[in-house]
């Protein structure tokens, strides 16, 4: 027996409604297809259906579409169809912080993570021969005031374009992003940052946490919105810590929670295992 041509991933959202289930798998066997992997969830807070479902078959993409058609109009489904693993072509904006550029590039170079990156952008140049070391082209445009703020979004918008980018992620890339721009990358837009308890902003975070005796050092990493660093929660990790550490440790810890968290956030992502209740998210892991 040939073995099958096509492995798909799909994902919908919809009311939530009897049937569903019974419907989609019915529509996958129409299909030819065998389902190997398969999640779902009901949001008592919206109401709304989620599933994640992996499908080998011999159908082609518009063989197996046109199977799931009439499931789709019955239910009102939003959808997405892609194939599992394929690279998603991802943009990544950075300041002068290494750490989760370096990630990212390493894991993508390793095969590590499904991403494909054609293009560093930064607001600095300090990051080139990073890039450089993993054959990544960079661009630099100095950001200092409202216009080449407006120089380096476009430049952006322009590179979004250019290269199809289906993702864009703020690896410690320090300028508050425009409400037009976060609108314009509404739900593929993602940022990394700290996360201390209580919280400290401005310069030297972590020497204000070395001062107060944070017990916890921590990473978020979240869909961009209008509101600053206040969308959507996609990942989370913490680790102790005590009085023993110096300032420079609590850096080094912070910058590796960072690291994991913003590579395993992307990871979710092109994995479409990321889908949005709302504020908040729903991670089929």
């Amino acid at each position: 027996m040939a073995l099958p041509r096509n492995h798909w991933v799909l994902t919908f959202v919809c009311a939530d409604l009897p049937g569903i289930v019974h419907a989609v798998s019915g529509a996958v066997v129409a299909s030819g297809g065998n389902i190997t992997e398969s999640q779902q969830f009901s949001s008592a807070d919206t109401g709304r259906f989620f599933m994640r479902l992996q499908v080998e078959s011999e159908a082609s993409r518009g063989e197996f579409e046109a199977a799931l058609a009439p499931v789709v109009e019955r239910y009102g489904m939003t959808w997405q169809l892609d194939v599992v693993g394929r690279p998603l072509r991802t943009l990544v904006l950075v300041s002068t912080a290494a750490h989760c550029l370096n990630d990212l590039l390493f894991r993508q170079r390793a095969g590590q993570l499904p991403v494909q990156i054609p293009l560093v952008l930064s607001n600095h140049g300090s990051l080139r021969d990073l890039a450089g070391f993993y054959d990544v082209p960079f661009e630099s445009l100095p950001v200092t005031d409202a216009a080449s703020k407006a120089a380096f979004e476009q430049r952006v918008i322009d590179a979004v374009d250019e290269h199809d980018i289906e993702l864009v992620v703020l690896a410690r890339y320090m300028q508050i992003i425009s409400p037009e721009l976060c609108d314009r990358l509404a739900g593929r837009l993602i940022n990394i940052h700290h996360s201390f308890l209580p919280g400290f902003k401005g310069a030297n975070p972590y020497k204000q946490a070395h001062a107060r005796g944070v017990k916890l050092i921590g990473a978020t990493a979240h869909f961009v919105t209008s509101d600053l660093d206040e969308g959507p929660i996609i990942e989370q990790n913490v680790v102790r810590v005590d009085h023993t550490r110096t300032p420079a440790e609590l850096v080094a810890i912070g910058q590796d929670e960072e690291s994991r968290t913003l590579t395993q956030a992307v990871k979710w992502f092109a994995e479409d295992r990321v889908l949005l209740d709302g504020a908040r998210t729903i991670i089929f892991r």
